[in-house]
């Protein structure tokens, strides 16, 4: 296996998210009809109730409770819990949904630089926090030093065009041929602003 810095355990993406339930069906329901997920084939050797869901690149494992009445009973919405997010298209059909189906949500507006990012957050039958925003309008800038020209994106499409464009510069030695290689980054960085 080879080292990587940047990925020293060589992760490929997230794979899932595992929520301890009151009720594993009603909260199949609830992820299925609000969030849009769909049931996989679960392992049959596990020993406790649960179903397995997918969509958007990553899977749910919904776990029955061993004990559902000792589970806390959280009603407050509060933006700086943990929580899931999610990524929209209409913050506006979401927010039109939520409305429909009687699902109490906060409402929250970020501002960076004149890009705004809208949010919307409710939980789920069990309390955990779901957030559905429009985050891709923010840019996604490393801390790191020497590569805060590096600019990543939920895009693949641009994610490649960007990372080819970054591997040009750290290749590149003269200035102009630095600057002719990439014209288009600011581009990018004006005119589209990817996902955080």
């Amino acid at each position: 296996m080879k080292e990587n810095a940047k990925n020293p355990l060589n992760f490929k993406s997230l794979n899932h998210i595992s929520i301890v339930c009151r009720s594993v069906e009603k909260s199949l329901g609830f992820y299925q009809n609000l969030l849009g997920f769909f049931p996989i084939r679960r392992s049959g050797s596990f020993a406790f109730d649960g179903a397995w869901l997918f969509n958007y690149g990553i899977g749910i494992h919904l776990l029955q409770s061993e004990d559902p009445e000792s589970m806390p009973n959280i009603t407050q919405i509060n933006p700086k819990d943990n929580h899931i997010s999610f990524q929209c298209e209409s913050m506006s059909t979401v927010e039109r949904k939520l409305n429909e189906m009687k699902v109490e949500y906060a409402k929250s507006r970020v501002e960076e630089g004149g890009v705004y990012v809208d949010q919307l957050f409710f939980h789920d039958p069990d309390g955990c926090m779901i957030e559905i925003c429009n985050c891709d309008n923010l840019p996604v800038i490393p801390l790191a030093a020497g590569d805060s020209a590096a600019v990543r994106s939920c895009s693949s499409i641009t994610c490649n065009l960007q990372e080819q464009q970054q591997q040009t510069y750290t290749r590149s030695t003269d200035n102009e041929n630095l600057k002719s290689s990439l014209p288009s980054l600011n581009h990018i960085q004006e005119d589209y602003l990817p996902c955080v």
